[in-house]
């Protein structure tokens, strides 16, 4: 959005937001909210990586900090590529007065638990998704405007996003690396997930494919297509 003058100079309401948003561009926001001090962070990021619920992370604007494995899969793609992303580019609100009720409430320094009804297209397969976010400020009282928690609640009637017999994106990449030999850390480097966000997404497949070790699940993932047959080093289908 253009916020200066035909010269590059800043106009005077142009500032004026500016100055609006400056607390909440100039302040770092560590997603781990209360527990960044120490090896609590290290939890916290673990946990969150093995929480089935779909959870980000954001500044009060919207902008992801971080997302967990369900959140990403819902886009089919892996949690660092949500990183940067606006809640409003993900998701389409029901109604943009639940979205003004959050802001003024953020402004007016309200913490409470706010539903804001949702619908997005989901990249595994395309099909449009309804649900529900629930936008929850936390952190440090002090820091105003506060990170925003969001807790995704997919409706049981929306197609869930991969049926067994099937793998998301990221599912085949991570099924392909395995098949190729790597370890579980260096997956995780190459797609940009934690250990347990590799593991959590291996856990989920076996579980529905029904099968126990990765070598079940590299084999299985062959019967099924997902692997091509007559690659290497192995790739999706």
């Amino acid at each position: 959005m253009d916020n200066g003058t035909a010269d590059g100079t800043p106009d005077a309401d142009a500032a004026a937001d500016e100055g609006d948003k400056a607390p909440c561009e100039r302040t770092y926001i560590d997603p781990a909210g209360p527990y960044a001090g120490g090896p609590w962070r290290n939890y916290f990021l673990i946990l969150l990586d093995r929480i089935p619920t779909p959870i980000a992370v954001c500044r009060a604007h919207g902008e992801v900090l971080i997302a967990n494995p369900a959140m990403a899969e819902q886009w089919g793609t892996a949690p660092g590529a949500l990183r940067g992303r606006n809640l409003l580019d993900l998701f389409q609100p029901r109604a943009m007065a639940q979205i003004d009720r959050l802001t003024e409430a953020l402004r007016l320094g309200r913490r409470s638990r706010y539903p804001v009804e949702v619908r997005w297209r989901a990249g595994t397969d395309g099909a449009e998704r309804e649900g529900e976010l629930t936008i929850d400020p936390v952190g440090d009282p002090s820091v105003n405007p506060p990170a925003l928690l969001a807790l995704l609640r997919v409706r049981e009637s929306a197609p869930q996003p991969a049926a067994r017999g099937t793998a998301s994106p990221v599912e085949a990449r991570i099924l392909a690396l395995a098949a190729g030999g790597a370890t579980t850390a260096s997956i995780g480097t190459a797609l940009g997930l934690t250990v347990d966000g590799v593991n959590y997404h291996l856990t989920r497949l076996a579980r529905r494919w029904r099968v126990q070790g990765r070598t079940a699940l590299v084999a299985r993932a062959y019967v099924l297509g997902v692997l091509s047959p007559d690659s290497w080093p192995p790739a999706p289908a």
